[in-house]
């Protein structure tokens, strides 16, 4: 818990400044002859039309609109700050304030008040957040419609017939001269090697095409 606490310099300043604005503030218009609560009550008045000015200028801005009067508000409460820190840097006689700062100490509040009516009821334009129209009310989403299940399930394919057994090869016909010579050359060729000829032997000897050169050499067997 104690490790998200973590000073922010800015803002310790921020305080600081704010701090000292406001004695001096309260300072010089109990100078000007305001006493008691009155004069503690002028530096809020100071500061707090400055940030209304401020925001509203923020917001004008932001909206694409002038903001001429919000930044003369803005100025005259800066003035009036700045004025109250260096008249209490030594430059006044602070028992000795004269007549027209004590008339301008004294007409504060009610120009302050004139000041911060004008920015609080000035209508905001269009497209800033003051003045953003309230949610429209979202109609009820309708009913689902009901659900309608369509068989998409596809139609068997048509069974083909089974294709017709392929007839067999007709058997070719070897004429008995030429198997009276493959034999011989079969026996010819046994008795050099020692074994019996295969087919591509027979049909190279021979000059026969692959099919009558196994026709040959099953009659030989």
């Amino acid at each position: 818990m104690f490790r998200s606490l973590r000073p922010d310099p800015v803002l310790i300043q921020a305080v600081i400044a704010g701090a000292l604005s406001f004695v001096h503030l309260h300072d010089l218009a109990e100078a000007a002859g305001q006493d008691g609560w009155k004069a503690w009550a002028y530096p809020f008045s100071v500061d707090l039309l400055l940030v209304a000015a401020w925001r509203r200028m923020r917001a004008l801005r932001a909206a694409g609109a002038e903001a001429h009067a919000a930044w003369f508000w803005f100025i005259i409460a800066l003035t009036a700050s700045l004025g109250a820190n260096i008249a209490t840097a030594g430059l006044l006689d602070m028992n000795d304030i004269p007549a027209v700062l004590r008339i301008i100490v004294a007409g504060w509040p009610a120009l302050a008040f004139f000041g911060g009516t004008l920015l609080a009821h000035t209508p905001a334009p269009a497209g800033t957040p003051e003045s953003a129209p309230a949610p429209m009310a979202v109609p009820p989403a309708p009913e689902p419609a009901p659900d309608i299940t369509v068989d998409r399930t596809p139609d068997p394919a048509p069974e083909l017939p089974a294709p017709a057994p392929k007839a067999p090869a007709p058997a070719v016909q070897v004429p008995p001269a030429l198997i009276e010579h493959a034999r011989k050359i079969a026996d010819a060729h046994r008795a050099t090697t020692g074994a019996p000829i295969d087919t591509d032997t027979l049909r190279a000897r021979l000059g026969v095409p692959p099919q009558m050169a196994e026709a040959i050499a099953t009659q030989l067997a």
